[in-house]
Parts: structure tokens; sequence; C-alpha cells
């Protein structure tokens, strides 16, 4: 905390919490929780001869084998001495010098160094193509070096053309040997000079290069995941992994084509003078060819940019059948829906080698109007240098005609390069605006590194919530108003539609721009750090994710570091135990890509496992046995009081035999909570409860079977009368528009 507050940060201590099984907290555990609090925090372990050297450095952690910790405020390595400040002793007490014996004694080597994050607005900033150039910016020092060595090897690139038209000019035709030694000589130390030069610019050239793709790698990949579950649900998976994708392009494009050509073209700082000096009317006519290819390049960049376009799009659309047809295969086999899915990955292709070939076609006219003006260059000209040497008009002599043609070659490579870096930034312009309409995306990185991290009871208080969903104009939640105590097992039940799910996604804030409060333990759900609510509750769904790894990696998936004896419990209340003894590497058992080694019943439970085994305060469980067998629902359910006993949980089923236990039930209909009762109070009062139930147990209630069925004829006309007004009203709205 005190460390903390030198950066201006106010540490709550209650909110923190060694992980289950560390008898005080590890490195790791103090990294994550600072993380959590908006710091950036790095575990580290360091020998003596390190520590010393820190310098007067911001206060520096040191953790103590008895669980304790001291500051570290300075250090003197003339000395030998560091200097720790007890953060338990009052404000303004002087640190204490300690040496290398005293230290060793009682510190365990690790250190935890904290800043305070500075850097959110980057994270928050809008990846296009000034992001890039802010990232290639910050290596300031490597690319200086990187440019000073591009120049020096632009000048020893001069010397060989120089050194053939020397040789011509002098040795082959006055016969100089001494001559032919000392360029000899020359030549070695050159060569020698040049070739570790060319060393080293590549060696820094790969650390930029790879540091700026992991800047972009780290960037883009956390963007994605601070974006919100609403995005995700309402976009194609197979489009979103293909626009990520297409950040590699921009990357490779950067670290690749686009700095190998920059580079290059520093030759023709050097190289378009000495041109000049040899022969101008050459060099002009080198650099007129040059230019007019450039010209080609602009004018059929928009004609290009659109190709590509319509090429990636097509390429993005056919990755989504691809990704879809793979994570359905199930459906897919079980449907014979094979054919089905080959017209459409057909028709998808079809469009792809339809952009594919116009833009290969429009390439290679382009390349068709280029090639003439190359050729011209490479070879023309030493016909027009010979022609001027027979005339005597520049005073040239073969060996500098030879020079010229050398590095006249030196510098249409570039120029050449540099059309095709044009050529190529047109896809990459497309790729970055496909990237950006992901990564561009509002993310909940405010929700998820600001707000309170208060202690959670489980007490709950919706205050006159209401809900539409974007793009909807009926709402799913209408004026909810109920309060329920912490340690409350609060069922909810209604028709498909009714508004239970959408009220778990409010507490869980996947949705949060709705009207009126929720409120946990009298705090606004909005004003609540979003991680750490998240971190705080255990959820198990409908259909649950399990991770490739083992059972216990799954289990502890939340918090890294439980016991085993703690995994154990948690298998236990959730009816895993048993099956998980009988694998036979038990707990340790891998579970494959997809779950396909083990049953939806035994995901489920191991899904319970999870939710469990951090002892949340609050519980959601949304149809969490719906994929169980009778026998094993059977058995969860009787667990549900060992679950529920001291946290609150919210059930989510359409199986009221689950609920009966429930110490409320709210029954939902159309948005509105018409109900907040328990099961025997609903049965006798709750009409729309009592048919649900009678539905569900007729041979228990044969004697109530006529009265069920008038009820569900007063409820479907109900229905259908309030369908047919619904549809009045907004047929009267459309036209009102």
């Amino acid at each position: 905390m005190k460390a903390a507050a030198f950066h201006g940060v106010d540490l709550a201590i209650d909110a923190f919490a060694a992980e289950p099984g560390e008898a005080s907290p590890s490195p790791a555990t103090l990294v994550r929780w600072l993380d959590d609090q908006g710091l950036v925090a790095k575990g580290m372990r360091l020998r003596w001869d390190f520590l010393v050297r820190l310098g007067n450095t911001p206060p520096v952690v040191l953790l103590f084998r008895d669980g304790s910790a001291s500051l570290l405020m300075r250090t003197s390595p003339e000395e030998g001495l560091v200097w720790l400040a007890d953060p338990m002793m009052p404000f303004g007490t002087p640190p204490v010098p300690v040496d290398h014996l005293r230290l060793s004694q009682v510190w365990t080597g690790d250190i935890v160094l904290i800043k305070r994050n500075r850097n959110q607005s980057e994270a928050d900033a809008r990846f296009d193509l000034a992001w890039f150039v802010r990232m290639v910016l910050r290596e300031k020092r490597p690319m200086r070096d990187i440019l000073l060595a591009a120049l020096i090897s632009s000048i020893l690139q001069l010397f060989p053309a120089l050194i053939v038209m020397q040789v011509i000019d002098r040795v082959v035709n006055y016969h100089s040997m001494a001559t032919l030694v000392s360029l000899s000589a020359f030549v070695i130390i050159l060569s020698v000079y040049e070739i570790l030069l060319t060393y080293a610019q590549k060696e820094m050239s790969l650390v930029v290069a790879t540091r700026l793709d992991a800047r972009i790698s780290l960037h883009a990949f956390n963007r994605l995941l601070m974006l919100p579950l609403e995005f995700y649900e309402r976009e194609q998976t197979g489009e979103v992994l293909g626009r990520f994708a297409a950040i590699f392009k921009v990357r490779d494009f950067i670290t690749g084509q686009m700095m190998s050509t920059l580079l290059d073209l520093f030759v023709l700082i050097v190289l378009l003078p000495v041109l000049f000096y040899l022969c101008a009317p050459l060099a002009w006519m080198t650099v007129a060819a040059a230019g007019l290819i450039g010209v080609i390049v602009v004018v059929t960049l928009p004609a290009m940019t659109r190709v590509m376009g319509a090429y990636i799009q097509s390429d993005l659309k056919r990755n989504a059948v691809l990704y879809e047809t793979v994570a359905g295969i199930k459906t897919v086999k079980t449907m014979a829906l094979e054919g089905t899915r080959r017209e459409d990955w057909d028709e998808a292709t079809a469009h792809v080698v339809r952009w594919r070939l116009a833009s290969g076609r429009l390439s290679n006219w382009i390349n068709l109007l280029i090639q003439p003006i190359n050729l011209f260059i490479n070879r023309g000209i030493i016909l027009v240098g010979a022609y001027l040497i027979l005339i005597h008009a520049s005073g040239m002599q073969a060996g500098a005609l030879m020079a010229f043609m050398m590095l006249s070659g030196r510098v249409t490579a570039p120029l050449v390069g540099l059309a095709r870096l044009v050529e190529s930034f047109n896809e990459v312009t497309v790729s970055l605006s496909e990237a950006g309409s992901v990564l561009n995306q509002p993310t909940e990185t405010l929700a998820l590194t600001t707000g309170l991290r208060p202690p959670i009871k489980g007490a709950l208080d919706f205050v006159h919530v209401n809900y539409t969903y974007p793009g909807s104009s009926t709402p799913a939640l209408k004026d909810i108003n109920f309060s329920i105590p912490a340690g409350t097992m609060l069922g909810l039940v209604g028709r498909s539609g009714s508004g239970k799910s959408t009220l778990t996604r409010l507490l869980l804030g996947v949705s949060r721009n709705y009207d009126g409060f929720v409120k946990l333990d009298d705090v606004d759900l909005r004003e609540i750090n979003l991680h750490y609510l998240r971190r705080c509750m255990g959820v198990v769904l409908q259909d649950n994710f399990l991770f490739r790894g083992t059972i216990k990696d799954n289990i502890t998936a939340q918090r890294a570091g439980l016991t085993f004896e703690e995994v154990v419990k948690a298998a236990r209340l959730a009816e895993a135990e048993e099956f998980i003894e009988r694998m036979p590497a038990g707990f340790n058992t891998f579970i494959e890509e997809g779950s396909t080694n083990i049953s939806g019943g035994q995901r489920q439970r191991l899904a319970i496992a999870r939710a469990v085994v951090t002892d949340p305060k609050l519980m959601i469980l949304d149809e969490a046995t719906s994929a169980l067998d009778p026998e094993s629902e059977a058995l969860v359910n009787a667990n549900l009081e060992h679950l529920g006993a001291g946290r609150t949980m919210v059930i989510v089923s359409h199986r009221l035999s689950s609920l009966v236990n429930c110490d409320l039930i709210g029954v939902m209909d159309q948005g509105r909570m018409v109900d907040l009762a328990p099961h025997h109070v609903l049965v006798e009062r709750c009409e729309i409860y009592r048919t649900l139930w009678l539905q569900q147990n007729r041979h228990l209630y044969k004697e109530d079977v006529k009265h069920d069925e008038e009820v569900m004829e007063k409820w479907d006309a109900h229905e259908k009368e309030e369908s047919v007004q619904k549809a009045k009203m907004q047929k009267n709205g459309e036209a009102d528009r």
C-alpha cells in the first residue's frame, strides 16, 4: 500500500485475498492483484549484486520468508548497503541500512516492481496507421542506428562501381600493376567492413521488427479481450477471426517490405549525386523513367484499392463458411448437410477466385506498363551511353559508363521497390480497415480497470430496472423491482423469452446501458470494477466451454494455485468426483479441444466445480442442469443447499422441480416479475406458476388436469390477444413514422 501510495494510488486492503493454500502471498498473487487495482506490477528474482545496483529507484517491494515485506528506498554499491523502510512504521521514519549478510537471512530473493499505469490512453488508442507509426517511433535509438548503418552502407556501395571505373580506365588502359595491387587491398578491406556493417544492420533490423511484432500482437489480443460480449454475439465468429488475422498482414508489411524499401531509399541520397557527376544526361533519363513508373502506379491506385477490397471481403466470407462448417461439424454430419455446406463453400470460393483473378490481371497490366521502362533503364541506357561516348558529347569514358550502369541498377531497384510498396499499400490499407472494424469497437476498458472493489456479501436490489436490447423496440425487462438478502437462494422461472437470462446478463455486467438501478450490497453495480465483480462470481451457463488441458487446470482456471484438497472438494460438491476418479489419470486427465472425450453431463459438472472452487459469494446458474441425466440432476439438486451455503444463488431453470427448495422463486413473463415467493405460495396464488407446475407434474396431479387445460386455454388466448395488440401498435407506429 505504501508503494502504491508513492504513485498516487490508494489500495483497499480489504479487497486483497491471498490464494488458497498460500501461507503468504506469492509474487504472482501480488502482481495479479496489483494489476487488478489499475497498477503495472512485475515480479522478479534478483541476486544481491543486482539489487545493490538498482540505485535511487521508486520504492521496490522486497518479500521476506515470514510473509512480511519491506520497501527498498535506496542503495549504495560502494558501501554494500541497501536502505529498507518498514511499511508498518509511522510516516517519516528514516530507512534502515542493511548489508548483504543480514538481508540474506530474511529475504526470499523476490521483489515486486510497481508503477502507475499511464498507458491507458495508448491501450485505448484507435487502431490505424498512425498507431503503427507511433510504435515505430518508440524505437528511436535502434532506428537511428539502423538509418546510420544504411547511410554508411550506401556510401560503401559506391566504391565497387568506382573501382571498376578505375580498373578499366587506368589499370587496363595503362597496364598499371601498382594501381591494381592498391585497389585489391582496398577491395579486401572494404569487403570485410561492408560484411560486418551489413550483419549489424540486419541484426538491429531484426530486433526492431521483433519488438514491433510483439507490441502489435500483444496490443491486438488485449483489445480483443476488452471487447464486450455483445459484440461477439452480433458478429460472425469466422469474420471476426478473419479480420483479426488481417493484422498480421499489416505487421508483415510494416516489419518487412516497408522497412526494407525505406532503407533501400537511403541509397538514392548518396547515389543520385554521383550519377549526375558521372553523366548528367543519363542521370536525368534514369530519374525520368523512374518517375514515369511512379505516375503509372498512382494512376492505377484507385482501381487496385477497389479490387483488393472486394477480394479481401470475399475471402473473409469464405473463412466464415469454413469456420461455421468446422464448428458445427456434428450438425453437418448428423443432418447430412454436406451438400448444402459444399454449395455455400463453392459459391464463396467462386467470389474469391473472381476477385483474385481480377486483381491478378490488373497487377499484370500494371507490370506490362512498367516493364518496358524498367528494361530501358537496365539495357537502353548502356546504348545511349555508348552513343554519347562515340560522339564525345559528355566526355565520359568506358569505365565511367560501366560504373554508371552498376550504380543505376542500385538506383532503380529502390524506386521500383517503392512503386511495388505503394501497390502493396492498397492491400494493407484494406487489411488495416478490416482489422480496425474489430479492434476499434467500443471496449470495456474503463469498466474493467476502474471502479469500486467492495467486499461482496451477496445482497441484491433491483430498482425500477428497464432494459431493451440494441436494435430492438420491445423491452426485454420492464420495471423490475425486488430485493433479496445475502445468502438467499433465488430461482427464476418463466417461458422462453420472458427475461430470465437477460436479468442474469445485467448481474454479470454484460449489459450495462439499462434504466434504473441494480445494487449489490447497496452499491450500484455499474460503480463496481467489472473485472473484480466477475472474479467474485461463480457462473454456470447452459453451454459451458472447457479449455484444452487437464481436468484440474480447467477447475482452477479462474484462480491458479489452489490446493488439491480444494479442487477435490469442488468436484465433490458438483457430483463430479465419481466420474473423475474412474478416469485413468483422474484429475490429470487431459481434455481435448471441444471436450470431445467427455460427455455433455460430465462437462456440465466440471463447469459447476469450476464455479464453486473459488468460493464465490454470488453464484449464477443459468440452466446449469439442463444437460445432465435425471440421476446426475437429482444429485446436483440435492447438493444445492450445500452449494448455496453462505452465498447468494440465482438459479434459472425451466424445470420447476429443481427450484422447489429455493428460498424465493421469481416468476417472469414478458419482461416483468409477476410474482416472487416460495414454491408453496406460488402454487396457490400465481396462475402462471401453477400452470407450469401442473404441466411438468401431470402424473402427480391427475385431478387438476382438467383445470390445467382450462388455464392453458385462457393463457394461450391471453397471449394471442396480446400478440395481436402488439402487432397493431407496431403497425400504427410504422405508419406514423
